[in-house]
């Protein structure tokens, strides 16, 4: 699967490697002294050809890692191969969390440099057809549709489903990558609309001085390049439901038009003398602070009270890990036919309880791509460890002086095996724990679980590594535990944490 390579380090000794190395495999190579020519170099006309980045991170300058956040700005999709020296652990973690898709340590084989290469390019590829897959599924989708076992989410769709019997505004509010369109497309499909139009917008990704005419229209000749009328999203929405992603970003002076349309139902298309009458269920996400922005004058108080009747709060993934399992299962039973011919069918245990371990910034989406690019890199019936070098990078800790960090280097201890008592005691003997209560009634699950987390708190001494490592989960994972369980870690007893 040959490819145009750009290839951006400071070192003229390692660009020529890599260089011959990859010229060697059959790819078209690019060469950049630093961070910014590099970009300079995707800015020009040989940008478009640039299907990976091989991107040093240690450079005088512009580091490695302000260039891949600059590729986030700019949109840049390419697929980005990290270099790192010896003992670089902290910073390639930055780099994974920047979104780099992998890592090589200097000096890299040529063996190794052209499997990362060939892996990003293959999962690249996979993607593109996946979006386009995505763009043609237009299927309604309901609250049975959304995959949860998380009492936080359970909530979430009690009151959408609420909010889908009435006409009543929503703001649906949370991190990015959480789920909002779903939660809103969910609340359509199960309102009286649900064979209407469903039509988004991403303030936040459109250009203030085209986001009035998107929302409302404009009239043919009303400004330099409207060469057509064109309608607004308003408008194609009309009968149906309008959801307006990022709506913390619109500008001010659009919002003042936004609240009238609230109001009024009516939308001024520029250029137009006339209004046009609409009919929408308007539904409204953000991942921002509106109070905090109302506070800061860059939110219009009326608008936010208008927007804000119906609230709903999605909680973010490391919020709910009990999610992970489930959506981990879902995403391989969607995409496995598909990728591997349904030749993958599950994940191993370790490899979950590394998932389960992460605390995913991206959530749900990001949660998503790791399994679809594990489904693509794998070469068995079940995802392992080595599938997933993102998240190692992230949660394991790694020896970069190995030959190939795709070996695992991360172990996850079983969890304990399922106790056998079946006859309640007053008190547990050693080596055993109760499985009822004092009436006979099989004790929940919580329960079992803070008194297996208080034995090995007390069997290990308060050592939270030795302690999680035992337990079978990370160590984000048991803190998080411990202070849902009002447990102090430094004293290992059940103390409310203040």
């Amino acid at each position: 699967m040959a490819g145009s390579v750009l290839i951006i380090d400071d070192d003229p000794v390692q660009r020529r490697l890599v260089e011959g190395a990859l010229s060697k495999s059959g790819y078209d190579t690019h060469v950049a002294d630093g961070g910014q020519a590099g970009l300079n170099l995707l800015d020009g006309p040989k940008g478009g050809d640039i299907s990976a980045i091989v991107l040093d991170l240690m450079m005088p300058g512009m580091s490695g890692l302000a260039v891949l956040a600059e590729l986030q700005t700019r949109g840049v999709e390419a697929p980005v191969i990290v270099q790192t020296s010896q003992g670089g652990i902290d910073t390639v973690v930055a780099a994974m969390r920047a979104g780099a898709f992998d890592f090589v340590v200097k000096p890299a084989s040529p063996d190794r440099l052209n499997t990362a290469i060939t892996n990003a390019l293959k999962v690249e590829s996979r993607e593109d057809e996946q979006r386009r897959r995505r763009k043609g599924a237009a299927a309604s989708l309901t609250f049975r549709d959304l995959v949860t076992r998380s009492p936080a989410m359970d909530r979430v769709l009690r009151l959408g489903q609420k909010a889908a019997a009435s006409n009543i505004p929503i703001l649906i509010e949370g991190e990015s990558g959480v789920g909002k369109e779903l939660v809103a497309r969910a609340i359509q499909g199960s309102g009286e609309r649900r064979a209407k139009p469903f039509v988004t917008v991403n303030c936040g990704a459109i250009p203030d001085t085209l986001v009035e005419s998107i929302l409302f229209g404009h009239e043919r000749g009303s400004f330099t390049g409207a060469t057509e009328k064109h309608a607004g999203k308003f408008v194609e929405a009309n009968g149906g439901t309008l959801f307006l992603d990022e709506i913390g970003d619109l500008p001010l002076d659009v919002q003042v038009k936004l609240l009238r349309a609230v109001q009024t139902g009516e939308v001024d298309p520029v250029g137009s003398r006339q209004t046009a009458k609409v009919d929408i269920r308007l539904i409204s996400a953000t991942h921002r602070d509106l109070i905090q922005r109302v506070k800061e004058g860059e939110f219009r108080e009326d608008l936010f009270y208008r927007l804000n009747v119906f609230p709903i709060m999605v909680p973010p993934l490391r919020q709910r890990p009990e999610d992970i399992a489930p959506l981990v299962r879902h995403f391989i039973d969607r995409l496995s036919a598909a990728e591997t011919r349904g030749r993958v069918t599950g994940i191993m245990p370790d490899a979950l309880a590394m998932l389960e371990a992460y605390d995913w910034p991206g959530n749900i989406r990001q949660l998503e791509n790791a399994v679809f690019r594990a489904l693509v890199l794998s070469d068995g019936r079940l995802l392992t460890l080595a599938d997933f070098p993102q998240i190692r990078a992230q949660i394991g800790n790694l020896d970069l002086g190995v030959a190939d960090p795709l070996v695992p280097t991360t172990t996850f201890a079983p969890a304990p095996a399922p106790p056998q008592i079946t006859a309640p005691f007053s008190e547990p003997l050693f080596g055993f724990m109760r499985t009822h209560d004092d009436r006979g009634e099989v004790r929940s699950l919580a329960e079992v679980e803070l008194d297996m987390i208080r034995l090995a708190l007390d069997h290990y001494g308060g050592q939270m590594s030795e302690v999680a490592r035992r337990l079978g989960i990370g160590r984000s994972t048991l803190y998080r535990k411990l202070k849902d369980y009002g447990i102090d870690p430094d004293k290992g007893r059940d103390q409310r944490i203040a």
